[in-house]
């Protein structure tokens, strides 16, 4: 259960499964609560064009807050819970072929390498539809929507949650089909895979750095918490870029990609994002990017190598 550095790594064998699922749902949910803000931020962020509407993380925070109030940080929220079913796919993805591929190497980064990446390929094939609904819910300010939708109202009333989202899943369907729900699932997959591939070895790596230049007695839940934020930072860093082209195709003021049937959905606004914007996006919303990217992660990261998965022990 342990690398040659002592830091502890458990395997899907080790677990409790009962327990891993429900707890493991629990904690994500809130830990989802309170980092959401900063995953609707993010998307705004790197949406908008320019700096029209805001200039940076703390401003989009205080003009939110103060437009649209606390609810406007969470607009998609219910529907973004969804991808707690995929979250539970990424997990048990990740950890049956972490034990898959240590029958051929066991080498803690390419298990960590291999298992990230193909839990990625699973969890995004499932999450972009759910993306694509909650982004375009996230786009809705008063009176107005930052992306190529807005939630029709003509009695001027307000519009429960799920009536928005009816509203908005409809207009998805009508512009492009059933094939609109999976806008961007290509650009998901170059940012996702990539990131969760990079950000295991990255997490091991520094847990493993942690421990050779700390005492023997230092706790490792300790070195695991400082390893999963600076691997987030990492991982967010190397993948924004493609993030941002992501967010931008599915839910954005660009032509639709869907619009030539001989490029695959997606690619087809890619060459008009830098001249539409006319500055440079690779970092845009990085900082909410690897607060966010931290959601997943402060459970999963326990998952194979301690913290929170030591509870969860049989």
């Amino acid at each position: 259960m342990e690398d040659k550095r002592n830091i502890p790594i458990i395997e899907w064998e080790h677990l409790d499964k009962r327990k891993f699922y429900v707890f493991g749902i629990c904690m994500t949910m809130m830990i989802r609560v309170s980092v959401y803000p900063f995953t609707l931020i993010r998307t705004r962020l790197q949406v908008q064009k320019g700096k029209s509407l805001y200039n940076g993380t703390f401003d989009a925070f205080v003009k939110i807050l103060r437009t649209e109030g606390t609810a406007g940080l969470y607009r998609g929220f219910l529907v973004n819970t969804f991808t707690l079913i995929s979250g539970q796919c990424y997990v048990t993805t990740y950890e049956l072929t972490r034990k898959y591929v240590a029958r051929y190497n066991n080498n803690n980064a390419v298990k960590s390498l291999v298992a990230g990446g193909s839990a990625s390929l699973v969890a995004q094939s499932i999450t972009v539809p759910i993306d694509v609904i909650s982004q375009h819910l996230m786009m809705q300010r008063k009176g107005e929507s930052m992306g190529r939708f807005k939630v029709q109202n003509p009695d001027g009333k307000r519009m429960l949650v799920f009536g928005q989202t009816k509203d908005i899943i409809v207009q998805i369907f009508k512009a492009d089909g059933f094939r609109g729900f999976y806008r961007g699932y290509v650009a998901s997959l170059l940012t996702y895979i990539p990131n969760s591939a990079v950000w295991w070895p990255f997490y091991h790596f520094y847990a493993e750095q942690l421990s050779s230049l700390t005492p023997k007695d230092c706790p490792h839940l300790l070195l695991q918490a400082i390893s999963g934020p600076l691997a987030a930072a990492t991982a967010s860093t190397l993948t924004n870029p493609m993030d941002v082209i992501r967010a931008r195709v599915q839910v954005s003021w660009l032509p639709s990609p869907c619009s030539s049937s001989s490029v695959t959905p997606g690619w087809g606004s890619l060459p008009l994002i830098p001249a539409a914007s006319g500055e440079l996006l690779a970092f845009r919303g990085l900082f909410c990017a690897a607060v966010s990217l931290l959601r997943l992660h402060l459970v999963l990261g326990g998952g194979s190598s301690g913290g929170f998965a030591t509870c969860l022990l049989k």
